[in-house]
């Protein structure tokens, strides 16, 4: 697999691989690119596959002390801009989704399809205290103060006993991120679940939105009611998976995704699909 790899001008750290339509991958917050090893060896021989580190996340500088969502989004149209890609799918994982939703509404004429894996969605009041909790015993303890509640959360325990050296990569990634950086991702992340949400019905393109049946934040019905509410919308829960299915089960999730991506436009919309062979 040959990899290019650069900065652009606004200091974004990117990677690419592979020929074809362009396809965006976002990560969630307090990771990197490299979460999407599995997808780029999947899906390279169909598409350019472009991965990069979001603002203040693996070699990505954050540029301003009060980032927003749309800050991220430009981020992604700065990349695109940098690399002449006028049009491309873009999928969002956990708050990547979130990035991937504002870029949507942001620049339509740079998305032809997009994908929203593993995100939230109308939180109740109750998780969504919860989450914030959580970001203050971020704030008084660092990265360390709930991750191994976390890593439970994202990864079954078989694959946790399975794959320690792939455990213990993850758990580097979030500890090793700027504190500063972190905590405040990690606070766009926690209070935009309901970013724009009443803008969702201008997303105009075909949307996938999935997640896994076992994830307890970005849970099956957050994906239906995001579906629903959005034009052209689809979602598809694959059984059996957790938060970090691009990780895990990395050939269940790009079968999903070259469904999609290779489906007719006109595509029935299917709500409440559970399956563990992906199919729209």
């Amino acid at each position: 697999m040959t990899i290019q790899t650069g900065t652009t001008p606004a200091g974004t750290a990117w990677s690419m691989c592979g020929e074809g339509e362009a396809l965006v991958l976002i990560h969630g917050v307090g990771l990197d690119q490299s979460i999407w090893g599995g997808q780029c060896e999947g899906l390279q021989r169909d598409y350019s596959v472009i991965t990069y580190d979001m603002l203040g996340h693996g070699r990505s500088p954050l540029q301003s002390a009060a980032a927003t969502l749309e800050d991220y989004a430009d981020q992604l149209h700065e990349l695109l801009q940098h690399l002449n890609i006028d049009k491309a799918h873009v999928v969002g994982f956990s708050m990547g989704g979130l990035v991937a939703r504002v870029f949507a509404l942001r620049y339509p004429q740079q998305l032809t399809r997009l994908v929203i894996m593993g995100s939230v969605f109308n939180r109740s009041e109750s998780v969504r205290n919860t989450i914030l909790a959580r970001t203050e015993e971020v704030a008084r303890e660092g990265a360390n103060a709930n991750l191994q509640t976390a890593l439970e959360r994202w990864f079954s325990p078989e694959y946790r006993s399975a794959s320690p050296v792939q455990i213990e990569r993850v758990r580097e990634l979030v500890l090793g991120n700027d504190p500063i950086s972190y905590l405040r991702a990690y606070r766009l992340f926690a209070a935009g679940d309901n970013y724009l949400a009443d803008q969702v019905h201008n997303i105009r393109c075909p949307v996938l939105v999935m997640t896994g049946e076992l994830d307890p934040g970005s849970t099956p019905e957050m994906a239906i009611e995001l579906a629903n509410q959005l034009p052209d919308g689809h979602s598809l829960i694959l059984q059996g998976q957790r938060h970090m299915m691009p990780m895990e089960s990395p050939q269940q999730v790009n079968r999903a995704l070259m469904t999609f991506l290779k489906s007719p436009t006109n595509i029935e919309q299917n709500h409440n699909h559970l399956s563990r062979e992906p199919s729209l």
